[in-house]
């Protein structure tokens, strides 16, 4: 098969679809390997490192696309792509279409075949939203904290405090890959954490978290109560392939104290936070009723090196059972399916 991996076009976003170690997977397997120049640059890989594992460089995405059988990228595609995409393409890539419907509506024009990284599911898990995940939770602490400070409009606070100076608290609703990470930074940096979620089990996962660790069912009154006092709040909340519910209101967004940080996670699938507005690293934050969010659509984009690693890791397994074409009857990549034909197949996603 030939695959194509172009250069990402959304602000500031570093990461590249496969490393040079994993294209060379492919190309050892016989398949022919094309990406865009410059394509990994940001995330520490010259053309020169892909070259020498058998990959084609082109110079530009026409050409790319023109060569391409199978599109690997790593964010949905925007317009400058879509132009190019064909019915006869096969495209794998992180898509939330739950929360784009004119995204949704243009790849069912073009027709062709789309393969969602978020909504491949193996033995009840997300394999290759994971990865991602884990990162997102923990740039969520790593960018709050340092909103916290006073020159950035914050309380001005230290979020693990110091002798005679009170501790910071931070507030997480879901306890999945990205909220559990979360967590686990903001416990590591010392601060008061408390977890909200459903599942008894990663209630009791929180726990093994630290001692400064609180762990509670969200019941609505409790959430909007923690949230009253919190420094940093963080939305983790995922329903695979679904738009994510809202389960931080407005509301309590109002009652909280000015200063206060706001993070969705959620972002890409909608928001979990009812005052949440998609933005890029361009203009990452925006204040609403004296709250800070931060609501980047692509988080785990800032650290692109890192991000692209964990990922090319994640999704070559499956890369290559596409690529050989042994995918049609392997049944987490057919729930990776969200559109094809012109139709949108994946139950979640409306359109």
């Amino acid at each position: 098969m030939r695959i194509g991996i172009p250069r990402e076009l959304k602000p500031l976003e570093g990461r590249v679809g496969l490393i040079p170690a994993a294209c060379g997977e492919l190309v050892r397997q016989g398949h022919e390997v094309f990406i865009e120049s410059s394509a990994g640059v940001k995330s520490g890989y010259t053309d020169d490192q892909y070259r020498e594992l058998g990959v084609t460089v082109l110079d530009t995405a026409d050409a790319l696309f023109e060569k391409a059988e199978m599109i690997i990228k790593v964010k949905e595609p925007i317009e400058p792509d879509l132009k190019r995409l064909r019915k006869d393409h096969l495209l794998f890539c992180y898509l939330h279409l739950a929360a784009e419907p004119e995204l949704t509506a243009r790849l069912k024009k073009i027709g062709l075949t789309a393969v969602a990284f978020e909504t491949v599911e193996e033995g009840g898990n997300l394999p290759l939203l994971a990865p991602m995940s884990d990162i997102a939770g923990r740039i969520s602490i790593q960018v709050a904290t340092h909103l916290l400070h006073q020159p950035e409009g914050g309380k001005g606070i230290l979020l693990g405090g110091v002798p005679a100076a009170k501790r910071g608290k931070v507030v997480i609703i879901g306890c999945g890959m990205a909220g559990g990470n979360a967590a686990q930074m903001a416990a590591g940096l010392g601060a008061e954490v408390v977890v909200f979620d459903k599942d008894p089990a990663k209630l009791a996962w929180a726990r093994t978290f630290g001692s400064n660790v609180t762990a509670l069912y969200p019941h609505t009154d409790d959430v909007i109560d923690q949230l009253k006092t919190a420094d940093i709040a963080v939305g983790a909340v995922l329903v695979a392939g679904a738009r994510a519910p809202h389960v931080i209101s407005k509301e309590a967004v109002r009652r909280m104290q000015p200063g206060s940080v706001v993070v969705d996670i959620s972002v890409d699938q909608g928001g979990c936070v009812e005052s949440t507005r998609p933005t890029t690293y361009d203009d990452p934050t925006y204040e609403w009723e004296g709250v800070t969010h931060f609501t980047v659509t692509n988080m785990p984009g800032a650290v692109p090196r890192t991000a692209s690693q964990a990922l090319s890791a994640a999704i070559a397994p499956y890369c290559v059972r596409l690529a050989n074409g042994q995918w049609r009857d392997y049944e987490p990549l057919i729930k990776g399916i969200n559109v094809e034909n012109g139709k949108v197949v994946h139950p979640a996603i409306e359109g």
